[in-house]
């Protein structure tokens, strides 16, 4: 199956930078006992990943809070009314609760009239990207006209628990702390994007295909959820998941360029899901793509789940690292393993 698109458009994003900000150099600040304990030196959470800060929510915010708020935005810059939306996509990790969809909440929060399609897509890291490819799909069809994917991460109750564990488990070690440190690089916020059949809405950015891989054999790598009493965790295995990701993005590279007929060469920029400093290294030494093209907001936002590559992709685009008659390549890993790649015609 090859996906390739000639009447899918690129409309507008839209987003939400939570209020609060929490800087690396804050996290370690709080894990001072047990650093001492450990004897870990200070500065090390951001010499590590990169991450300088990551953004929160208020407590109590919902994830179909901050996607209502990304979705207004992107429907106000494309001056487009709620009644015109015919699809709605909601893919974060975070959701509101189990049943019903966080879309439904979102859909009302909008105002989105009863004959608009909506559901939730959940695929780790690369919901937002799945959910391009399923609205997209639509698009090419002529089965919608428009539509809207949105996601929303809050990554508070994880970090909060996370860092609860670190300083109340006196077993702790070097070791066993390491599946634990990547909670630490997560942040929150939101992002939305309107996508248009060309016949209807023609604005000359074009979604025009991707490729994707799965390596599920190591599914185990990054695991998480609710604990009844420790509340939300995550285990990460980010040596093996570092390697193991980079060896499923080269194999979906090679597809890439196969299906879209693009050279490294002709791909002017790169967004891409954001884990850490040495994650972007490695990839792009592996894919042997010159790391200038390359857009981040790793360091002021850390890793946004779903949220990452669109919102560096929507920032980016705010301050013109991406103008007309340029590509552009939406580089997404996801736990599970997954790997998804988009290329866009601006």
């Amino acid at each position: 199956m090859k996906l390739q698109y000639s009447q899918v458009c690129l409309h507008t994003f839209g987003y939400q930078l939570p209020p609060i900000e929490l800087t690396s150099a804050a996290i370690e600040e709080q894990l001072q006992p047990l650093y001492a304990r450990l004897k870990l030196p200070a500065g090390r959470l951001e010499l590590m990943t990169g991450i300088r800060a990551r953004r929160l929510w208020p407590d109590g915010t919902r994830p179909s809070e901050g996607a209502a708020a990304a979705g207004t935005v992107a429907m106000e810059r494309a001056g487009i009314s709620p009644e015109d939306m015919e699809c709605l996509l909601v893919t974060s990790v975070s959701r509101d609760m189990m049943e019903p969809a966080t879309a439904s909440f979102v859909h009302r929060a909008l105002g989105l009239p009863p004959s608009c399609l909506l559901f939730d897509i959940s695929n780790a890291c690369l919901g937002f990207l799945d959910g391009m490819v399923m609205l997209a799909n639509m698009l090419e069809l002529g089965q919608v006209r428009s539509g809207l994917v949105v996601a929303s991460e809050t990554a508070e109750e994880l970090i909060w628990s996370t860092l609860h564990l670190l300083l109340t488990e006196k077993g702790l070690t070097r070791k066993s702390i390491k599946p634990l440190f990547a909670s630490l690089t997560i942040g929150s916020g939101a992002v939305a994007l309107i996508m248009t059949r060309r016949d209807y809405l023609d604005t000359g950015h074009y979604l025009c295909g991707g490729a994707w891989r799965a390596h599920t054999a190591y599914n185990d790598l990054c695991q998480g959820g609710q604990n009844a009493e420790q509340g939300t965790l995550m285990s990460t295995d980010s040596e093996q998941l570092l390697t193991k990701g980079i060896e499923t993005a080269a194999a979906c590279w090679q597809s890439f360029q196969t299906t879209m007929g693009w050279g490294t060469d002709t791909v002017h920029r790169f967004f891409c899901h954001q884990v850490g400093r040495a994650h972007a290294q490695l990839l792009f030494e592996t894919l042997q793509l010159d790391p200038a093209r390359n857009f981040e907001t790793l360091p002021i936002l850390g890793n946004v789940g779903s949220v990452s590559a669109p919102i560096t992709m929507a920032m980016g685009i705010e301050q013109e690292a991406l103008v007309p008659g340029q590509r552009a390549a939406i580089l997404g890993i996801g736990s599970g393993i997954n790997s998804l790649m988009l290329g866009v015609a601006w």
